[in-house]
């Protein structure tokens, strides 16, 4: 990949559409204007309604509207045209062909636009985390979350951390300097100490939260088990609204693990079904099935185990975050004591329940949300940066009359673990990875 292509990709969406936008950036951008639509050149960032025109035919590809950006005050720091045409495949590609024709351009690769506002430092690493996030964020508490990486509010909480770090360092510094005065390294340690136990309660608070971040990012993993023939298929097709899995009045119609990406109450869930589990089975596929089920369950972050009066009782394999009483509507006496407040009765069959039973689904999913918009560690290269931060801060703070040059040198350290987080070090390896999980035009 060369930066010193112009490259070019439509940035709206596939498909039809009203209108599509074709991006052009880097140092032909300029030119590709002048040969499409040939004339006087445009004023800077005020759209015109133009004809483009095909380079070498001539002939009118479409009649829209065009707006020259030049660099560097532009999204990717570089000249930028932008194209806003009639919304047709046809149209798109007549024009994408067009641009494919003229020297020095080329189709842009998956994330290259952003790719190239990080290099020319209009974002820094967490902000490109951001638009990752957002491009596939589902919910409004997933947008939220996306937005504080964008809009630089986490970068500034971790360059915060740094400028701390960096303080303590050339405290430290300057009583190595002076360190045959008694006074000065004493004088030192009673500034430093303090910041480092401040520091060391923001980054452990950070990482606490940092797995409900996690969650709220990428959906949480909801998983409904209990014995065969609970209902358990059919109350994951009623939260679908549409049918997921197979039902059968069969025992152990499900044998593997069957999953469907879910909104309950605004809140992003990854809902999976499971195999019946029971103390003893002949079927070798069943028991692989069942064996599956319960990796799901030991991997859940909420579980939902489901039993029904028709149906062996069996002790959940871990305490169950809600407990469902299943086919209700077959006990004579409907009046039920349910033991604590984890535990609801429904009927699949008749619907009762079943609202309760989404909104206590949505309540525990709205408290942790709560908790984790407030997070800035979202990923897991944050939390093992942030991790190893408290881990040397603890080696500071535990270790008796630890030379000061050794401390500087831990300090250091931990202000470069800090600058890798907004990619200002070592972020090479990690772009790669965030940036194949880009669309072509962004």
């Amino acid at each position: 990949m060369s930066f010193r292509d112009t490259i070019y990709a439509l940035s709206s969406g596939p498909g039809r559409a009203g209108i599509a936008v074709v991006r052009v950036s880097g140092n032909s951008a300029g030119a590709a204007l002048d040969q499409l639509i040939p004339g006087p050149r445009f004023v800077p960032r005020k759209l015109t309604v133009a004809s483009l025109r095909h380079p070498v035919r001539g002939d009118v590809l479409d009649r829209g509207m065009v707006v020259w950006l030049p660099g560097p005050a532009t999204a990717t720091g570089e000249d930028m045209a932008e194209f806003h045409l009639h919304g047709s495949s046809a149209v798109v590609a007549s024009v994408l062909s067009a641009l494919g024709e003229l020297q020095g351009m080329r189709m842009a690769v998956a994330g290259e636009f952003t790719r190239r506002a990080f290099a020319n430092g209009k974002m820094d690493l967490i902000e490109v985390e951001g638009v990752a996030d957002l491009l596939v964020a589902d919910t409004e508490a997933q947008r939220r979350l996306a937005m504080r990486q964008l809009t630089g509010e986490a970068s500034r909480v971790y360059e915060q951390w740094r400028g701390d770090v960096l303080g303590c360092l050339s405290l430290i510094e300057a009583a190595i300097d002076f360190s045959e005065e008694d006074d000065e390294v004493d004088r030192a340690l009673l500034l430093v100490r303090p910041r480092i136990d401040s520091l060391t309660k923001q980054l452990r608070e950070t990482l606490e939260k940092s797995a409900l971040s996690g969650l709220l990012r990428l959906g949480t993993k909801v998983v409904i088990a209990g014995p065969p023939n609970a209902g358990k298929s059919s109350l994951l097709n009623w939260l679908a609204q549409r049918e997921v899995a197979l039902v059968s009045p069969q025992a152990g119609t499900t044998r593997d693990v069957v999953e469907t990406r879910l909104v309950i109450d605004g809140a992003a869930v990854m809902i999976s079904d499971t195999a019946g589990l029971r103390y003893t089975y002949s079927d070798p596929v069943e028991g692989l099935g069942i064996a599956r089920a319960r990796a799901e369950v030991s991997a859940a972050d909420l579980l939902i185990w489901v039993t029904s009066p028709d149906t062996e009782q069996l002790l959940p394999e871990r305490v169950p975050d809600i407990l469902v009483l299943n086919k209700i509507d077959l006990l004579k006496d409907r009046s039920i004591r349910l033991r604590n407040e984890t535990d609801i009765a429904v009927s699949v069959r008749t619907g009762d329940g079943l609202e309760e039973l989404r909104h206590r689904i949505g309540s525990i999913m709205r408290a942790q949300s709560e908790i984790a918009e407030d997070g800035i560690a979202v990923r897991e290269r944050h939390k093992q940066s942030i991790s190893e931060s408290i881990r040397m801060l603890n080696d500071i703070q535990c270790t008796e009359n630890m030379a000061l040059e050794v401390m500087a040198e831990k300090m250091r350290s931990i202000a470069k673990c800090l600058a890798s987080l907004t990619g200002q070090v070592d972020s090479e390896d990690v772009l790669g990875h965030i940036f194949s999980t880009f669309c072509i035009g962004k």
